[in-house]
């Protein structure tokens, strides 16, 4: 069976031959004072799709079989224990509701990136691989255990710490880059892991979040010909968009801490082990600026009004567009596609001249701009609509 298995997911040739001379393989020597920078053209169009077709096809439908399947057997076992979400002030729903799904997510996702470092699909630069691989699992554990018996915030931000330092350190040794970046790993690591978790408000949003981002950087790192980067953002993808049918509709279970730990633990160890390996930071930034734009907002907001700030609410963007009448899969709909459509954006631009650079920024401004207005904007659509009807 393994002998099989091992057949299958033999590297495809677009990938060997990619990696080759890929700007991400273990031969390229790292700048002495900044990660070295790729050309965003050194891999064509053509070539990046053809690694991303060679991979998706395994890694894809792994991650999202297993994550579509696992909930069967975990379902059961949370109700055991009586992993159940109660609501709360914060909270977009009124009856008590299964959580701690994301255990299947994580076991998902960790299971098929470990099956493409071990069948060969990540030809070079597996230690970096490794340590991104342990970045994602030790969040979901941490989360896990807050799901299971609960976890102090200062233990719990501890741990997150710890997660970055530990991680960040080890990349910075395997990739030979300035150690003034290991600070800058460890709040990155703590920050996503915390903003994942608090935009998990509201059924699907995480799941097609998980599923923009993974692509987007499953398409950056073909762009840069780093399979690693392909298979983790596939792995990522696979894993949440699998989850969906079990969290929309009537949303009969939650991911849970442990979910979206998982999801922002894996999203930074991409994102740093990326940077730090020399891919270019329009490639990585854009996916995440409307979760960093909400969260910051919002908690700006919330310190300006003197109120406890890390207090539960309801006052992100995503959270009143359901006060203002979207449905849950609306509101998670315009998250992703505000995602998206800065994701490309960006893309343009990094390939343009300076005018066109210069208008994809503040095109990128403009979205992010919009997002935040958009409960006003939906509100006060609603009231002309109704004038209009009355």
């Amino acid at each position: 069976m393994s002998a099989v298995l091992t057949g299958l997911l033999a590297p495809a040739p677009a990938v060997l031959a990619l990696t080759a001379s890929s700007p991400g393989a273990a031969t390229v020597p790292r700048a002495a004072q900044l990660p070295a920078m790729a050309e965003p053209g050194a891999v064509t169009g053509g070539d990046a799709l053809s690694m991303l077709l060679g991979l998706a096809p395994w890694t894809l439908l792994l991650a999202f079989v297993l994550s579509a399947v696992l909930p069967f057997t975990v379902k059961p076992w949370l109700t055991r224990w009586g992993v159940v979400d109660i609501p709360s002030d914060r909270s977009s729903h009124s009856k008590p509701v299964l959580r701690g799904m994301g255990l299947a997510v994580a076991v998902s996702l960790v299971l098929t990136y470990g099956t493409c470092l071990l069948t060969g699909l990540i030809p070079v630069d597996r230690s970096v691989a490794v340590v991104v691989l342990a970045m994602t699992l030790a969040p979901a554990a941490l989360g896990w255990a807050e799901d299971y018996h609960g976890v102090s915030i200062g233990m719990r931000l501890g741990a997150q710490a710890l997660v970055g330092a530990v991680g960040t350190a080890a990349m910075i040794v395997t990739l030979g880059v300035p150690a003034w970046w290991w600070p800058v790993g460890v709040v990155a690591t703590v920050a996503y892991i915390n903003i994942a978790n608090f935009m998990d408000g509201i059924n699907g949003i995480s799941g097609l979040h998980g599923g923009a981002v993974g692509l987007l950087y499953a398409w950056a790192g073909a762009a840069n010909g780093m399979p690693w980067m392909v298979c983790a953002g596939l792995a990522l993808a696979g894993a949440f968009l699998g989850f969906l049918p079990w969290n929309l509709g009537r949303g009969t279970v939650f991911l849970g801490d442990v979910g979206s730990y998982v999801l922002g633990g894996a999203i930074a160890a991409i994102a740093i082990a990326a940077f730090l390996s020399g891919v270019y930071v329009e490639y990585l930034l854009p996916p995440l600026l409307v979760y960093l734009a909400d969260t910051a907002v919002t908690l700006v907001l919330r310190i300006r009004r003197g109120e406890v700030w890390y207090k539960p609410h309801r006052q992100h963007v995503y959270q009143r567009l359901t006060d203002v009448g979207l449905s849950h899969v609306q509101s998670s709909l315009v998250v992703t596609a505000a995602t998206v459509l800065v994701s490309l954006i960006s893309l343009y631009g990094l390939r343009a001249d300076g005018t066109g650079s210069a208008i994809a920024g503040l095109a990128v401004v403009l979205v992010i701009v919009v997002y935040l207005g958009s409960p006003q904007l939906f509100s006060r659509l609603q009231r002309v609509r109704g004038g209009a009807a009355s």
